[in-house]
């Protein structure tokens, strides 16, 4: 299942063999970079993308892969040509059923799961059910799929390690038996009043609303702290992204949405925190870098160097924390509803994000726009008790449906 290498003095070495879904994505390139720091640990199984072929031939011909799988044909085929003419033995995937192969591979150990949006469901969902560790990177998995995902980790006996920083970092302060039993832990037995995610408030956290409305797609993808890419960085700026991660929180760490707080902080120093009923508030700190949380998933329980400076505290000087304005950032009251409504309610907000954020990156629509397809979506919207991968999959089609008309109408 892994391979062993012999050292000069004889003793073996197991490198865990990794399959990254989103490889050419910034966590994807991130995962390499630490990757690449630790040889004698870990060996490159599969690398995935959608369809941008030169990124991944290029990675490819860098980590040597055993796969490289591509979800379009033609692009498949292109880098096929290219890999052969570079002599490269890498073996060329096409579409979705390859993410899930390379993902629940017998070969693989660890999954670093980074495809953004729906289409990360899948393969997830493969690598947990053949009891993968799995660096959970895709918000949308426990989003759309939140109690199926769970229990196929427990069934399928895999390690799930949250990688957004937030979630990453209150798994790192939360007790120890947690770990052990993710379904049914329950926080105040084990002394858990309350958890805190940070949010940075994007690069709007003091607009106001009428400059709110006027905002574009350049100032929006600007973003004060964090390098990520262009969905994400928008759904930060509407502070979507943080709704989404309420919602992951719930299912993570079993928490009612009461026990969920966010608080505003800018510096994005503090990642997330745990409050304990004796009054303690533990919290990890660190420089806003996602090689931290890439390196910890990887190399968990152990710790490992991730390329990342140290933090210093004399030249940060000041952490200051606010309360999110539900007014001028209607996204994250969107997603508190969301999740109190329960059922299908996670999976139409996202899919209606999704459609609501492309359409503005297009510039179709405009940054408050985003926030009111998303509610009339769920407002004309049956929510029902999720049943099934199938029936998710459904009521995404549906209400990417709802939100392209919506879309079409403010056009």
């Amino acid at each position: 299942m892994v391979n062993v290498l012999l050292n000069s003095k004889s003793e073996e070495t197991v490198r865990q063999q990794v399959t990254i879904l989103g490889a050419t994505g910034t966590i994807g390139l991130q995962t390499l970079e630490v990757i690449a720091l630790h040889p004698e640990r870990f060996s490159v199984f599969a690398l995935t993308a959608n369809a941008n072929v030169q990124s991944l031939f290029e990675l490819c011909i860098r980590y040597a892969p055993q796969y490289a799988v591509m979800l379009q044909t033609t692009s498949a085929e292109s880098l096929r040509a290219q890999l052969k003419a570079a002599g490269s033995s890498t073996i060329v995937l096409q579409g979705e059923k390859a993410l899930s192969e390379v993902a629940s591979h017998e070969q693989v150990d660890v999954v670093m799961a980074a495809i953004v949006g729906a289409a990360g469901l899948h393969p997830a969902m493969a690598a947990a059910r053949a009891g993968k560790r799995i660096l959970l990177a895709n918000k949308e998995t426990l989003v759309m799929a939140g109690n199926l995902f769970m229990q196929a980790v427990i069934e399928g006996g895999a390690t799930l390690l949250p990688i957004d920083s937030e979630h990453n970092a209150i798994f790192q302060v939360m007790p120890s038996q947690h770990s052990q039993n993710l379904v049914n832990s329950n926080l105040a037995s084990m002394g858990v009043k309350r958890i805190l995610l940070t949010a940075s408030g994007g690069p709007f956290r003091n607009a106001s609303l009428q400059e709110l409305q006027m905002v574009t797609r350049a100032q929006a993808l600007n973003h004060p702290n964090w390098v990520m890419g262009p969905k994400i960085t928008i759904d930060s700026a509407t502070m979507m992204n943080k709704g989404l991660e309420v919602i992951e929180a719930h299912w993570l760490f079993n928490a009612h949405p009461s026990q969920i707080d966010v608080v505003i902080h800018p510096q994005s120093v503090i990642h997330s925190m745990v409050e304990y009923i004796d009054g303690s508030v533990l919290a990890q700190l660190g420089n806003p870098d996602m090689r931290t949380p890439i390196a910890y998933g990887l190399g968990y329980p152990d710790r490992l160097t991730s390329g990342v400076s140290s933090l210093d505290l004399l030249k940060t000087a000041r952490l200051d924390f606010s309360e999110p304005d539900m007014i001028r950032f209607p996204c994250l009251q969107i997603a508190y509803d969301a999740l109190n409504a329960g059922g299908t309610a996670p999976a139409i907000l996202n899919a209606a994000n999704e459609v609501a954020v492309e359409a503005f990156l297009t510039e179709k629509i405009g940054f408050m726009d985003i926030s009111e397809i998303i509610q009339s979506v769920l407002a004309a919207s049956n929510i029902e008790r999720v049943t099934s991968i199938e029936q998710l999959v459904a009521v995404d089609e549906i209400s990417r449906q709802a939100a392209f008309q919506r879309v079409n109408v403010l056009c």
